[in-house]
């Protein structure tokens, strides 16, 4: 499994006090964090969009996809540009974290494979197990991390709502009896 991680610089962040990584390639900028639109009728990990130098990104709150408490925004929250591949296309996103803490360089022997908790439990998502310092670094296989469906989801809500359909007027709906 070591040997399947070719990337071996990560950005590390935590997240509820965890230690989590991204491949540092997928990895476009750290942004303070700012206010976020809540879009309505999106999913509760989407936490809304932001405005990123004209461009709409939506932003995920990752505690909340990985089943963790909802993120409260402190000083030290940030949120991560990154980017996400899909089956069709690329898709920008922004995904909160409690902190960032720095690029770090992991040696693949220093990486374990996730493991195995059981038929259950969907762990795709994490690449592998880093050891650093004594310390434990899940590494997040970013592009697993929401479904396509979710992903759909999130694209969805960047996009403008269709036109309104056209109403008849009154005269036509009493030119029409």
């Amino acid at each position: 499994m070591a040997d399947e991680i070719a990337p071996s610089q990560y950005l590390t962040f935590s997240l509820d006090k965890e230690q989590f990584a991204v491949d540092i390639g997928k990895v476009r900028e750290v942004l303070e964090f700012s206010s976020v639109t809540k879009v309505p009728r999106t999913p509760d990990f989407m936490r809304g969009v932001i405005n990123l130098r004209g461009s709409v990104v939506p932003v995920i709150d990752l505690r909340l996809k990985l089943g963790l408490s909802r993120t409260e925004a402190t000083i030290d929250t940030c949120i991560i540009i990154i980017e996400v591949e899909t089956s069709e296309e690329r898709l920008v996103l922004g995904a909160l974290a409690d902190s960032v803490q720095e690029v770090v360089e992991l040696d693949p022997k220093s990486i374990e494979p996730p493991p195995r908790i059981g038929t259950r439990v969907n762990i795709d998502f994490i690449r592998g197990i880093g050891k650093r310092d004594e310390q434990f670094v899940i590494l997040l296989d970013i592009n697993r991390v929401l479904t396509d469906e979710e992903l759909r989801d999130v694209e969805g809500a960047t996009q403008p709502p269709p036109p309104p359909r056209p109403q008849p007027s009154p005269t036509t709906m009493a030119e029409a009896r």
